[in-house]
């Protein structure tokens, strides 16, 4: 049933993602599916739950650049795929608060998995913050403002991100 929500969801949008074309794309009868999800939300947020599940271990090539341009990358990869059902999911997510809430807790376990990249080369930095200022223009750049994915850009903001706990580790 998840596939069919990620499939039409790609196909056509929030809007044409219902209990109904849900139930149809996936063989079962909508009354199977509205047991178990009350509505579009609810089926969203089991997608984000699934994609959670998925393992994932941050990289680790030696370096705070190399790790955070590495991650970087993933997240560049998977915003530029067409279709992109990262993509999808975060537009979806502005439209209903219960796929809101399930994007935010994928996030945080994200945040939470690759604080390690951090914590390996700065003990006591907080990570999360170096995480968002290498992650977060990628998100901008490639989202928001609908910029190319340039060559440079997934080393361009971990350079800059790795720069700022060089001059925090270097501070008294």
């Amino acid at each position: 049933m998840l596939d069919a929500v990620a499939a039409l969801l790609l196909e056509t949008g929030y809007d044409g993602l219902t209990i109904d074309t849900v139930a149809a794309r996936s063989g079962v009868h909508r009354t199977t599916v509205y047991r178990r999800w009350r509505d579009t939300g609810g089926l969203l947020a089991d997608a984000l739950d699934a994609a959670r599940d998925v393992p994932w271990t941050p990289p680790d090539t030696g370096s705070l650049v190399g790790d955070l341009t590495a991650i970087n990358r993933q997240i560049v990869a998977a915003l530029t795929e067409v279709p992109s059902i990262t993509a999808a999911l975060i537009a979806a997510s502005f439209r209903s608060p219960v796929a809101a809430e399930a994007l935010r807790s994928f996030w945080e376990d994200r945040y939470a998995a690759a604080a390690v990249v951090v914590e390996r080369v700065a003990p006591g930095v907080p990570a999360r913050p170096v995480l968002v200022a290498s992650c977060a223009p990628v998100f901008y750049e490639l989202v928001l403002l609908r910029g190319p994915a340039t060559d440079d850009l997934a080393e361009r903001y971990a350079r800059l991100a790795a720069a700022s706990v060089s001059r925090s580790s270097a501070s008294p």
